[in-house]
């Protein structure tokens, strides 16, 4: 395998990574921006009022998502199996 085989093949992982993550990244940037918003309105400042709803949401996410999490991860260990003799030289 070349260098940039290699690299082609960090880059795909990478952004597979990304795309797996980014929903629950995404809610819990909006949880957080949300109840940082309520806060700073009400005043009141205590840090497990952002931390329990960003868990909750996120957990949530996962479990909701996880069928799709499971058949993109699949999908793509299968085409690296697929295309494993490309790879190895």
């Amino acid at each position: 395998m070349g260098t940039d085989m290699a690299v082609t093949l960090a880059r795909h992982l990478l952004m597979e990574a990304l795309l797996l993550c980014a929903p629950m990244l995404v809610a819990a940037c909006v949880v957080s921006l949300v109840m940082s918003l309520l806060q700073t309105l009400t005043g009141v400042q205590e840090q497990t009022l952002t931390a329990v709803p960003r868990l909750t949401i996120v957990f949530l996410m996962v479990v909701v998502l996880m069928p799709w999490l499971a058949r993109h991860t699949v999908t793509y260990t299968i085409g690296l199996w697929t295309n494993l003799q490309r790879y190895l030289g």
